[in-house]
């Protein structure tokens, strides 16, 4: 691999910690190139951007996330014997729960249970006079996805868990006592998480009775068997579980950087509510691609290939730099500028705009849940254009790029919240003067 360069940093986890999302791009810019060797843990690591290493990395059965991330982030979103750590036919197989889980009407079910939540926590935000919007969205989408998994949460339950969700998603690129903190909480919310299946089974004690239809989210996960007809343990059925809570829960992020998008970009908002066809779905996806959502996703190769020339043997360390190739300027024509329209003649291939990873859903390791976050996200933007009304006050909206996963650093407060009817006359507001465009742009 001599002709792909090397980082003369003896190693580059603090770096990557000190500089965040953009580390691989300092070096792809240094090194004028799209791969470079580096160490990260003490261990050889190589670092890839774009959509050509997007193709190679999610190729199926090229690669395993077994010992692909430190043992700390993959506890907190992941954990061990969830679909995530599995190869092989033992993959495809759980994945397949997931993407049945995740089928249109499932999709519609749970867009139609967040904008309940939605339309029942605007009637309290009316009353207050400063809201966290990432605080109220966790809440709004935990609640939601537990009622569409079978189970009812309310009042301090449903808080814990919130908290718990949270703290794994905010933890995960932490050290030190948040960290600790984050470990501490996803023990509990496993508990949670077990009882639940153990709970049902308990309940049931045989087959899912035809009283639920091919049975819920929760009923299939306590049902579901593996490869050898073997039920899942309480503990991988728990795991997947929260598999399914806390990625929704995720969903935040997105949401708050959508209404942060309509601060800086107030055209934007204005072309929402023109109503054009695709003009959400096109702001939808500038959103996931300018944003910073999961900065980096690691491999271990399983069997040996070969790649511009290199070979690659079984076990060697690969390192994807997803926040990266969204925003390499061989694949995206002023990358840094955010510009919905960029979408409005584009097609998808797999492995340009990679937020939540590239290739198949049904072959590859790219998140299930991808279509879900579009129709979540979509949602909450009709909520953010068309269903309230609300003002910014004076707050740090800036994103720090040094901080994985980011999020502006106030959590996006609103005021003077107010119901509107969708599609009804809107009375002017003067721009806020706190909204300028992400601080880390420019």
């Amino acid at each position: 691999m001599a002709s792909i360069p090397r980082d003369p940093m003896p190693d580059a986890t603090l770096p990557l910690w000190l500089r965040g999302y953009d580390y691989a791009g300092q070096r792809f810019e240094h090194f004028q190139t799209s791969v470079f060797r580096t160490r990260l843990l003490l261990r050889p690591v190589l670092v890839v951007r774009g959509r050509e290493a997007a193709r190679m990395f999610y190729r199926p059965g090229r690669f395993t996330r077994v010992g692909a991330m430190p043992a700390t982030a993959q506890t907190l979103l992941q954990d061990r014997g969830s679909v995530q750590t599995l190869s092989g036919a033992a993959h495809w197989h759980r994945k397949q729960l997931f993407l049945t889980l995740l089928d249109e009407p499932g999709r519609r079910r749970l867009v139609e249970l967040m904008d309940e939540s939605w339309q029942q926590r605007i009637g309290q935000w009316q009353r207050q006079q400063r809201v966290v919007l990432h605080d109220e969205v966790q809440g709004m989408l935990l609640r939601a996805a537990c009622h569409w998994c079978g189970i009812e949460v309310t009042g301090d339950e449903a808080e814990k868990l919130t908290r718990a969700c949270a703290a794994m998603i905010h933890g995960a690129g932490s050290v030190g006592p948040e960290q600790w903190r984050a470990q501490w909480l996803r023990q509990g919310a496993e508990h949670w998480a077990r009882r639940q299946i153990r709970q049902f089974r308990r309940q049931w004690g045989g087959p899912v009775p035809d009283s639920l239809p091919q049975g819920t989210p929760l009923a299939r996960l306590a049902t579901h068997r593996d490869l050898n007809g073997e039920l899942l343990s309480e503990t991988v059925a728990g795991v997947e579980l929260l598999n399914l809570l806390r990625p929704v829960v995720a969903v935040a992020r997105f949401v708050v950087f959508a209404a942060l998008a309509l601060a800086a970009w107030p055209e934007q908002r204005r072309a929402l509510r023109g109503g054009e066809e695709g003009a959400r779905e096109r702001f939808v996806q500038e959103v996931r691609r300018y944003y910073p959502f999961f900065p980096l996703i690691g491999g271990r190769v399983r069997q040996r290939f070969h790649w511009r020339g290199q070979a690659f043997e079984p076990g060697a360390w690969v390192v994807l730099d997803l926040y990266g190739s969204n925003h390499d300027p061989e694949l995206w024509e002023r990358p840094e500028q955010f510009c919905p329209e960029r979408f409005r003649h584009w097609q998808d291939d797999g492995f340009s705009l990679i937020p939540q990873g590239g290739g198949g859903v049904e072959q590859g390791h790219r998140c299930p849940g991808e279509t879900l976050t579009l129709e979540l996200l979509g949602a909450a933007v009709d909520w953010l254009v068309g269903g309230m009304e609300y003002v910014l006050p004076e707050q740090d909206l800036s994103v720090s790029l040094r901080r994985m996963p980011a999020l502006p650093a106030s959590g996006l407060v609103l005021s003077e919240v107010r119901a509107r009817r969708f599609g009804g006359e809107c009375p002017a507001r003067p721009e806020s003067p706190s909204c300028p465009r992400p601080p880390w742009r420019g």
